[in-house]
């Protein structure tokens, strides 16, 4: 498993710092991550939220890659039809550049109503948006002279400068019903998904297309945070998750995407969400606890090689989302490396031929 953490360089009511010292800090947080072993760095994309939810990714991936040598910096997600695919495909390759070939592009069509009504782009035209997108970034990312005419946007002649580092640079798409996440499989892109369920349709939907699963990625967004007991990581963490829960809840009711998103807008109290028998955001057991209580929530999904866990909550202190990382990077990561350890043994003595690497990402 590729072990990533996402950033969303939120405040809130209970957070005493400015928005400056807010992102010096995190991205402090971002460089300690390459230190502690951590994968990825996932960035994340909202507008106009009060409490200063990231609204540019490129210019936080390219202080990170700037600061960093080794840990992966991606997209989950940027939010394709608020932006033109030229802007998006050079500022792809800049990052790339910047990095020398670690950055991944993860796109989504969005969903807040406020964040179309604020660019007067109407909802409806999202999924084709999106559509567009991703083939005139695809295209000019990986050939010369693109010509490109489509509902939303025309290209003509369009060679992109500089050339990226990675060939190709990876692309992934965010889904969460069925149809988006099948539609990936079929244009051949990695899933950066929310439900484990999701995993099962889009590898089928791989095969149904000809194309092998191992060849590709698949990303689960998480939120979560680790202490020495149990009751200690409800302390630190309950209200930053319980105000992401409740600004993922109304957005997602207001959207209404999904049957039954509605429900998401009831959220316990704070004080009340730990003590439920298995906390849940987006149906998914939020990942809190000891290390071994995370190991024990971790060890449910085993179909997916990325997981983006947001750590980083809204009101918590930096201090004390370094002391988690710090902790899941001593505890749990070296317990699933162990195991991939103990996997791979067998196949390096021939009981089974290993699979093809993903040329993608790490």
């Amino acid at each position: 498993m590729n072990f990533g953490l996402l950033e969303s360089f939120r405040n809130s009511d209970r957070n005493e710092f400015s928005y400056s010292e807010l992102y010096r800090r995190h991205l402090d947080l971002a460089v300690e991550a390459e230190e502690l072993g951590y994968d990825t760095i996932w960035l994340t994309e909202h507008h106009f939220v009060e409490d200063g939810y990231s609204p540019a990714m490129m210019p936080l991936g390219a202080a990170i890659a700037t600061r960093t040598k080794k840990i992966r910096i991606g997209t989950f997600v940027l939010l394709m039809p608020l932006h033109h695919p030229l802007h998006v495909a050079e500022q792809a390759v800049t990052l790339d550049v910047l990095s020398n070939g670690r950055f991944d592009l993860g796109l989504g069509q969005g969903y807040r109503p406020q964040e179309f009504e604020g660019f007067n782009i109407s909802r409806a035209e999202r999924a084709s948006r999106l559509r567009e997108g991703v083939e005139i970034i695809r295209r000019v990312l990986s050939e010369d002279n693109v010509s490109y005419e489509g509902k939303h946007f025309t290209v003509r002649n369009v060679t992109l400068y500089p050339k990226p580092v990675q060939k190709p640079v990876p692309i992934w798409i965010g889904a969460r019903a069925r149809t988006a996440t099948e539609r990936a499989a079929r244009n051949g892109y990695h899933l950066a998904g929310t439900v484990p369920e999701q995993a099962d349709i889009y590898r089928e939907a791989l095969r149904a297309a000809g194309r092998n699963p191992a060849d590709f990625h698949v990303a689960q967004l998480r939120f979560g945070y680790v202490a020495a007991r149990r009751d200690k990581a409800w302390d630190a963490a309950e209200y930053g998750v319980h105000h992401l829960m409740a600004k993922y809840g109304q957005w997602l009711s207001e959207a209404a995407d999904v049957a039954g998103d509605e429900h998401y807008a009831q959220v316990p109290a704070v004080g009340e969400l730990r003590k439920l028998n298995e906390p849940r955001f987006l149906g998914e057991p939020l990942i809190i606890g000891s290390p071994d209580d995370v190991i024990k929530l971790l060890e449910r999904y085993t179909n997916y090689t990325h997981l983006a866990l947001g750590m980083a909550l809204p009101g918590i202190d930096p201090k004390k989302v370094r002391a988690s990382m710090r902790l899941f990077a001593k505890e749990v990561i070296p317990h699933f490396r162990r195991k991939a350890r103990a996997t791979e043994k067998p196949k390096a003595r021939g009981v089974e031929k290993p699979k093809a690497r993903a040329t993608a990402s790490r």
